[in-house]
């Protein structure tokens, strides 16, 4: 039984992308196997599928291996977490993010980051990572501030917390609403300049550190911003059951953007998923780890070697870290039942105190 782990970006492997480059994919563990694959979610693919069962913690990693939850716990599908609060304890009694690693000898990065007009943090990574924490936070555009021992990337972090008010997370809502209305690129380059340049004249700036001159990054072909409309819906959580169908438009973070399937408009995907089907393509769990076969119902398959076809209706996004912990199927229906909520304009507020997004 494949369970999703979520969202991933990740440098190709074969068959697919050139090495090195990052793709947006979800990921699958099988207990019984231990064993773990990923799946493409580029632009184009149709997804359709359903949750089964109930959402399982998918326990802890240590030194690259996946430890299955001791206690078979079920996880509220409303939630973006993938775990139960005693494996989320033992996962931050060794972890950067929570301060409890502060023995770890790898050089890390103090890297500035742009959501949108106004939104700048401040952030660290392990330098052996490279851009993949920004990738996976969904950065717009960031540039390298620093580079040294963990407690010095600690300590610069803090220098611009308090001396320049620079946040280090915000609000997932507040990082969607600025996608839809970005600046052009100078103005982007021009607000990370100017903090970047405020940030290295701060006194207090910690002597191992070794300070990055500007170079600024854009992502804005790699995420595709410019296939993102200004008016989005957002998905809500899974139950068992319920259904996704649509067209992925383009992966931010651990968002996915969907053209949602309408009532008729699902029938040639229903066709294709079930060719894919036939010929062993789909099935989760089986040869590739598709999401969904079309062999269940007729609304088309995803996944590796999986379905492309056309779909029509409303744009929403769907943070994919809502799908870890579920078996998903193939979908029976044509639509998508879970809620699609209709997003107000505005930035959103801060993120309170808590786990920041994902790992170091």
């Amino acid at each position: 039984m494949w369970r999703c782990t979520g969202p991933r970006w990740s440098g190709g492997g074969p068959g697919s992308e050139p090495e090195g480059r990052f793709g947006q994919r979800l990921g699958w563990y099988c207990a019984e196997r231990d064993e773990e694959r990923v799946s493409m979610l580029p632009a184009g693919k149709v997804l359709a599928f359903a949750a089964q069962g109930e959402r399982r913690c998918l326990g802890v990693r240590r030194a690259g291996r996946r430890l299955v939850c001791p206690y078979g716990a079920v996880l509220d599908g409303a939630g973006a977490g993938d775990q139960c609060a005693r494996c989320a304890q033992l996962d931050r009694s060794r972890s950067v993010a929570a301060d409890t690693m502060a023995d770890d000898p790898r050089p890390y990065g103090v890297y500035l980051a742009y959501f949108g007009p106004g939104l700048l943090k401040v952030g660290i990574t392990a330098a052996e990572r490279g851009p993949a924490r920004l990738v996976e936070q969904g950065a717009v555009a960031y540039a390298w501030l620093g580079r040294g021992p963990l407690m010095a990337a600690r300590r610069a972090e803090a220098l611009l917390g308090s001396a320049l008010a620079v946040p280090d997370r915000f609000a997932k809502a507040a990082k969607r609403a600025a996608r839809g209305a970005l600046p052009p690129v100078p103005d982007r380059v021009a607000e990370l300049a100017q903090l970047h340049r405020a940030a290295q004249e701060l006194t207090g700036w910690p002597e191992t550190l070794q300070p990055v001159e500007f170079a600024c990054a854009d992502h804005t072909e790699l995420f595709g911003l410019d296939r993102i409309p200004g008016e989005v819906a957002e998905l809500g959580g899974m139950t068992s059951g319920a259904e996704i169908v649509g067209e992925v438009l383009t992966g931010v973070g651990a968002d996915v953007y969907l053209r949602l399937a309408t009532g008729g408009e699902g029938e040639g995907a229903a066709e294709e998923g079930e060719r894919a089907a036939e010929e062993g393509e789909g099935a989760v769990g089986g040869r590739t780890g598709d999401v969904g076969s079309g062999r269940a119902g007729r609304a088309g398959g995803v996944g590796p070697g999986g379905v492309t076809g056309r779909v029509g209706g409303g744009v929403a996004v769907l943070d994919a870290r809502m799908l870890s912990g579920w078996v998903l199927g193939a979908a029976v229906g044509r639509v998508t039942t879970v809620p699609v909520r209709a997003v107000g304009p505005g930035a959103g507020e801060r993120e309170g105190a808590g786990r920041q997004e994902g790992l170091f």
